[in-house]
């Protein structure tokens, strides 16, 4: 079992609070199988209020049951807790978002396409943030000020 915790960094324009919008949020991965090392061509989604059966696993369930195209192996992947951490680090520093308990295969990419939220510094709310493109802009009217989300990066690292 190994404990990955994936860790994201952004440069941030008048804004804190990044986070998933919703417990149901589709988080999108590359994964990799721990035995034969390929990696899935495709990206792969979990969602935290999700769980499946894993086989012979005699009742234990995962979010994610996986098995390898290449060597048939079944691998999981379970969140670790369903809280999950919002982003308001200093610009250019990485922060932890989440960790995944993973069992026979690992993720190497984390790809943000969904809908997020964060918070204007006067605290203005934007629900629907879009960062399929890795950056996102607005205009917070509150503050008269322009809003933004650039440079996004993510990193996975064995979590302690």
């Amino acid at each position: 079992m190994v404990r990955l915790q994936l860790s994201i960094k952004a440069e941030l324009e008048n804004i804190t609070a990044l986070e998933p919008a919703g417990a149901d949020f589709e988080f999108f991965f590359q994964v990799k199988c721990n035995s034969c090392h390929e990696t899935h061509p495709k990206f792969v989604s979990l969602n935290r209020l999700e769980e499946k059966e894993v086989s012979g696993g005699k009742g234990s369930t995962a979010h994610f049951v996986w098995k390898c195209g290449l060597c048939k192996r079944e691998s999981s992947a379970k969140f670790e807790t369903t809280a999950i951490t919002s982003y308001s680090a200093e610009n250019g520093q990485f922060a932890p978002l989440l960790v995944i308990e993973c069992r026979g295969l690992e993720f190497i990419d984390f790809d943000p396409r969904g809908t997020w939220k964060c918070m204007g510094t006067t605290g203005t709310k934007f629900p629907e943030v879009d960062l399929v493109d890795k950056e996102w802009n607005d205009y917070d009217e509150k503050a008269a000020v322009p809003v933004g989300i650039s440079e996004f990066e993510s990193r996975f690292e064995r979590a302690h």
